[in-house]
């Protein structure tokens, strides 16, 4: 036995015996076994703006507000901030009104933009890491540190309070290290993080991660299903859900409609199966695809009625939406590389000790970079559930849920659509109700 979830009923082993998946079948008392499943990042194109990094100076008050298009208009030019910020400020302290759990690859909690709303973490990775050969990570379940840079990115977009901003400036953050370097986790670290969440009372999860089960698979000639994973997501959900935690996770980034079903697994015999290899069944995006999450594509900042290029969508899938970036209309209508901008993409934090190697910002001062993806939209709705709760602290997932909902702007066709979902999420129709 390699961990044991015993709030959900999980247990993660291991065996060297070729027949022991088999064997268990004949154990009444297990309902489902399989092998395990990994989970990756939801941002698009990791790579060095593909050789074309931006510079970009500060605006004459030092700060970088002119540049985030994202937070401005969520926030009606940071109107909400004076309406509820998630938090208070007083002799240089701040007192956090509700915490937003991040579960991604750790943070930089010494960032000038974040170190005031963090407010501690754990991790989940192992020893040598997942692949067992990584000697920076020893275990130590207080090493939080963002050796890829994606989850400081995040908690900038949900509580940054210096050069950027976030939703909530005043939200109290909790780093949720399931990451290694490789950006790619299996299923368990990460519903142990949900569960650990639950238990230090935080009000909303962030996930911008994602994956594919498939519910009937076979490999080499045998039959497999990931319905052990699938339960292991219904069940750490639920339990986060029924100790008053608001999830938000990220819609995927494979420009996939999830609501046809066959489009999803021919996806994944196209992309991971082989000869070997062939995927049968149901497939169920993880852990956007489970009852109880509020699901997140991205939108952009030049259009109402088109989403990102690479946003997954899908009616009775999507909640809601939220600026994730793109690389402009340009690009969007010619698919020409060489027209893409990257300021239509989001600005936020990044590791202080990283290469900037997705963009460049003001060389001289490290710390921030322009991403897009459904990963940089999933923690704009955390954050607006964060000041939900900071403003009504007895309401319950539901209630957060339906308040964003019904605030939201009716992007796309009216009324609930398969690429907005109820529409827009906005911090400042949220806080007002109008």
């Amino acid at each position: 036995m390699v961990n044991a979830i015993p709030e959900i009923g999980g247990l993660e082993v291991r065996s060297s015996n070729p027949n022991f998946l088999n064997n268990l079948k004949s154990n009444s008392s297990i309902i489902a076994a399989n092998v395990e499943m990994h989970y990756k990042l939801d941002d698009e194109q990791p790579a060095a703006a593909d050789g074309k990094p931006v510079t970009l100076q500060p605006d004459t008050d030092g700060t970088y507000w002119n540049s985030q298009w994202d937070i401005r208009h969520l926030t009606n030019e940071g109107k909400s901030f004076k309406i509820e910020s998630g938090g208070t400020e007083a002799n240089g302290k701040v007192t956090h009104k509700a915490i937003v759990g991040v579960i991604d690859t750790g943070i930089d909690a010494n960032h000038p933009d974040l170190k005031a709303n963090y407010v501690g973490g754990q991790s989940f990775v192992p020893a040598g890491g997942y692949s067992g050969n990584d000697k920076s990570e020893t275990g130590n379940s207080n090493d939080v540190l963002d050796r890829e840079g994606h989850g400081t990115h995040v908690a900038g977009s949900i509580a940054g309070n210096g050069k950027i901003k976030g939703v909530g400036p005043d939200l109290g953050i909790m780093a949720y290290r399931i990451f290694d370097s490789s950006g790619s986790a299996p299923t368990t670290p990460i519903v142990k993080a949900m569960i650990q969440a639950a238990k230090d009372k935080v009000d909303v999860v962030n996930m911008s991660i994602g994956g594919y089960d498939n519910l009937k698979y076979e490999y080499n000639g045998t039959n497999y299903s990931d319905i052990a994973d699938v339960l292991l997501w219904k069940r750490a959900v639920k339990y986060a859900v029924n100790n008053n935690v608001t999830i938000v996770a990220s819609a995927g980034n494979e420009s996939l409609n999830y609501a046809d079903k066959k489009s999803l697994t021919d996806y994944l015999n196209a992309n991971y199966g082989d000869t070997n290899l062939v995927f049968k069944g149901v497939t169920i995006e993880t852990p956007g695809g489970v009852p109880g999450v509020i699901t997140v594509s991205s939108s952009n900042q030049w259009s109402k009625d088109q989403l990102a290029f690479y946003s997954n969508y899908g009616n009775s899938f999507i909640t809601v939406a939220a600026p994730g970036g793109d690389n402009g209309p340009k690009y969007a209508s010619t698919g020409n590389l060489d027209d893409r901008d990257f300021t239509y993409r989001a600005l936020s934090t990044w590791p202080t000790y990283l290469a900037p190697y997705f963009t460049t910002i003001d060389p001289e001062h490290p710390g921030y970079a322009y991403l897009h993806g459904t990963s940089m939209a999933s923690p704009k709705v955390a954050g607006i559930a964060g000041v939900i709760k900071a403003a009504h602290p007895d309401w319950k997932p539901g209630q957060v849920e339906a308040l964003i909902e019904k605030t939201s702007l009716d992007y796309g066709k009216p009324g609930h659509d398969q690429y907005y979902g109820a529409g827009e999420a906005n911090a400042y129709t949220a806080l007002t109700g109008k």
